[in-house]
């Protein structure tokens, strides 16, 4: 009953995390469209008004006339919406789903291995779940580090941005080398996702609570408040791309268990930057076909690096002393070291039912999932931290099979 709970648990959890998400990317994506495309005013008593810009839209039968006020607007109603609870939420589903699926199981799925690093194999699970934390506080503050020391006025974000990116590439080298791959993508998809949310909770949310302050107070708000918020609040937008696809990325076992993991996680990131660029200047009017063919070039690129070699499944096979593998074997290889888990009935603490819903009990199944089976298992994700002891004559075995019935 305990790990149907858990199961339950990271279902509802999951659920949360993504309605909130789509909630917060939602509205973040159409205030930044409100706001690249608001043209100046064409009445001389909206001017007077200070009014900075409008928009006229039309949408769901109805039409609507956005105004934004570049100084003090005349009156500041006590309904103003906030936007806020959204990013507070999934960031909050999001951490707990990381403790549900990795902090709780730490020495399965956040301990490497297969580190270059000697301290990184040896660590445990309370020190790898340790370690994970700290990779999202640190990495948080190093972010909002650069932003104030290169930017602190809000006039050097060119410099910033190349910062910012500097930074992921470092990220995203790190965690792979630290983490299991999986892991990794997670993480740092996580520490991006941290980022933005703090941005809403230390930066955006205080900056205007400031400014609504000081003009309820008959005060002058400080326009460094606003600068600041836009400034992180554009960083967010350009994040969220990127974010939405390492949060995918578990699905996906080429990307994480490639040689080249960590660049393809930092080709990713800035190709998911880059087409976000196009719709920002959408919204301004411009049609820059540059930015979106250079993010399509960059996933070209991913797909070349993560495609299997041709010839190490030639290899493989290609062997005239090697007898045939028939799927009774691998079968009764799948049996002893993989359906502990993936299993009608897993026998493995933790888990409620087979991840990822692969069943691997019958020959049939096993054929069903060949692929799956065989790159999961040449790339020694699996079995997960090799729990079962999966020996590499094993995997070399499972390697050769052609993956067809007898």
């Amino acid at each position: 009953m305990e790990s149907f709970f858990l199961e339950y648990g990271n279902l509802l959890l999951r659920w949360l995390h993504v309605i909130a998400a789509i909630a917060w990317i939602g509205e973040s994506i159409h205030f930044v469209m409100l706001d690249l495309s608001l043209r100046p005013p064409k009445s001389a008593h909206d001017k007077q008004l200070g009014i900075d810009g409008e928009l006229w839209a039309v949408h769901g039968g109805g039409f609507y006339h956005h105004q934004k006020y570049l100084t003090t607007p005349p009156k500041l109603p006590d309904d103003l919406h906030w936007a806020f609870w959204k990013a507070y939420t999934t960031w909050l589903s999001g951490f707990g789903l990381f403790i549900l699926l990795y902090l709780l199981r730490a020495d399965i799925y956040l301990v490497n291995p297969a580190s270059p690093w000697e301290w990184a194999r040896q660590m445990d699970g309370q020190q790898a779940g340790l370690l994970a934390v700290l990779f999202l506080i640190v990495g948080y503050n190093v972010y909002s580090r650069l932003c104030r020391l290169i930017s602190p006025t809000v006039n050097h974000d060119g410099w910033l941005s190349l910062a910012v990116g500097i930074m992921m590439i470092i990220v995203a080298w790190l965690s792979v080398q630290i983490f299991p791959g999986r892991a990794a993508f997670l993480i740092t998809g996580a520490l991006m996702a941290t980022c933005m949310s703090a941005n809403v909770f230390f930066w955006i949310i205080p900056g205007q609570r400031r400014m609504v302050k000081a003009l309820k107070t008959g005060g002058t708000p400080n326009p460094l408040d606003g600068a600041w918020g836009k400034q992180r609040s554009v960083h967010n937008t350009y994040f969220t791309l990127p974010v939405i696809f390492l949060m995918l990325s578990n699905h996906y076992a080429f990307t994480y268990t490639n040689a080249y993991a960590w660049v393809i996680m930092v080709l990713f990131i800035f190709s998911g930057a880059l087409i976000r660029q196009y719709f920002v200047l959408r919204h301004t009017g411009k049609n820059d076909l540059r930015f979106p063919l250079a993010g399509i070039i960059l996933l070209a690129v991913i797909g070349w690096l993560a495609a299997p070699s041709a010839d190490s499944g030639a290899q493989a096979m290609i062997n005239p002393a090697a007898e045939q593998v028939t799927v009774a074997r691998v079968h009764g290889i799948v049996q002893a070291r993989c359906t502990e888990c993936h299993s009608a009935k897993p026998t493995q603490p933790g888990f409620a039912a087979a991840p990822a819903g692969i069943l691997l009990d019958t020959e049939q199944q096993i054929v069903q999932h060949a692929s799956q089976v065989k790159e999961a298992v040449a790339s020694q994700y699996m079995p997960l931290a090799n729990l079962t002891q999966m020996t590499p004559e094993e995997r070399a075995l499972i390697a050769r099979w052609d993956g067809r019935p007898d």
